[in-house]
C-alpha cells in the first residue's frame, strides 16, 4: 500500500499576507507604540487589503499579542492581583511571578527573555507590552499623582525584572535555590515600598513627581 504524497511547494497566499502584516505590525508598533498604530497603516504597511488584517487578527489587541509572542498571557497571570488592596498587593505579585516562572512554561520564558536582550525592535514591543498589559493592571489603584505612580510601576519592575533574571536565567546562587517562601520574605517587602511606601530621603526630594523625566 502506497503512501500518500506530502504535497510540497511554496507557501499559501493567505500566509504570506499573514507573515507580511505580523512583520509590518512589529515595525509600526516598535516605533509608534500601541496608540499610535492603527491597523490601516499596519494593512498599508504590509500592502494588503485592511479586510485582511481583520481576516487574520480580531483587533489590534489580538495582533499585539502574536507581535510579542509571550509565553504566557498576562491576564490570566496576573489574576486576582489588581483586585488585591495595593498597601497588601506585594507578595502576591511575588507569588504570581514565581508560580509562572516555576510552571512549565519557564524553559519558553527563558527563551523569550534571551530573544528579546539585544534587540532593539524586540525589547520596544516588550517596554510597551509591560506598559500596557502588565503594570496597567499591578498599578491599578495605587494612590499618587500621575508621575509618582509612573515611577513607582518603573521601580517595581525593575525589582521583578531584576528576580527574574537572577533566578531563572543567570541563575545565581543562593537565590536560584532559596525556596518560594524565602523569596516572597525577602522581595516582597521592597515591592511594597515602591508601591505604596515612601520614596524620598528624608529632607529631600531628588525627583519631583511632576518632573518631565517621571
Amino acid at each position: 500500500m502506497s503512501l500518500p504524497q506530502v504535497r510540497r511547494g511554496r507557501r499559501s497566499a493567505g500566509d504570506h499576507s499573514r507573515k507580511a502584516i505580523l512583520a509590518a505590525a512589529r515595525k509600526l508598533f516598535a516605533e509608534h507604540g500601541f496608540e499610535g498604530t492603527s491597523l490601516r497603516q499596519v494593512a498599508r504597511e504590509a500592502a494588503v487589503d485592511p479586510a485582511m488584517v481583520h481576516h487574520f487578527f480580531r483587533g489590534k489587541d489580538e495582533l499585539f499579542a502574536a507581535c510579542v509572542e509571550l509565553p504566557a498571557d498576562p491576564s490570566e497571570v496576573l489574576a486576582g492581583v489588581e483586585s488585591t488592596d495595593p498597601s497588601l498587593r506585594a507578595e502576591a505579585i511575588v507569588r504570581a511571578v514565581l508560580r509562572l516562572w516555576e510552571s512549565p512554561a519557564q524553559h519558553s520564558l527563558v527563551a523569550f527573555v534571551r530573544g528579546t536582550i539585544g534587540s532593539r525592535a524586540k525589547t520596544a514591543l516588550l517596554r510597551e507590552m509591560v506598559n500596557r498589559t502588565i503594570l496597567s493592571r499591578v498599578m491599578s489603584g495605587v494612590p499618587g499623582l500621575a508621575g509618582e505612580v509612573r515611577l513607582r510601576g518603573n521601580l517595581v519592575a525593575a525589582q521583578v525584572m531584576g528576580l527574574m533574571l537572577t533566578r531563572y536565567v543567570i541563575r545565581l546562587e543562593p537565590l536560584a535555590s532559596a525556596t518560594q517562601d524565602d523569596v516572597i520574605r525577602l522581595v516582597a517587602p521592597t515591592i511594597q515600598r515602591y508601591l505604596t511606601g515612601d520614596l524620598d530621603s528624608p529632607g529631600s526630594s531628588p525627583l519631583g513627581w511632576n518632573s518631565p523625566f517621571v
